[in-house]
């Protein structure tokens, strides 16, 4: 039996996304020894909100990655590197902190404060309800 014919492809999209390589810091300045002490260093290596950036976007191999997130991690426990940074930005203006004056448009409206007018309080009496007089 004979073999169907593939048909040719071009070239797969995903690899000209890949094509370039990351080469790692660490590589492009022959850093043999990551020392926990070097928070210059280490700050390269994380983002602005404090957190390890991935292999991928470092170029780092794996052995270097170890060595990097274990010497971040030890600098944190130091003191030297922070574990969470805040990031505050000019928007202004959070959670609950609005700037609008009054409530939402598409609030519902407010519920009254005091209880409806009619009869206050009832007592059962031989299995009718009557109202009861108020002392005023």
């Amino acid at each position: 039996m004979a073999k169907a014919p593939t048909k040719k492809r071009g070239k797969n999209k995903d690899n000209a996304r890949r094509a370039k390589k990351k080469i790692s810091i660490l590589s492009q300045e022959g850093i043999e020894y990551v020392d926990w002490k070097d928070v210059n260093l280490l700050r390269r290596f994380m983002s602005d909100r404090a957190k390890i950036r991935a292999r991928r976007v470092t170029g780092n191999n794996a052995q270097q990655q170890k060595a990097i997130a274990d010497a971040i991690k030890n600098a944190r426990e130091m003191a030297l590197l922070p574990y969470a940074n805040r990031i505050t930005t000019q928007r202004g203006g959070g959670r609950g902190n609005r700037q609008g004056d009054g409530p939402r448009a598409d609030a519902p409206p407010p519920r009254p404060t005091t209880p409806p007018p009619g009869p206050r309080r009832t007592a059962e009496v031989d299995g009718d309800l009557e109202l009861m007089e108020d002392d005023e």
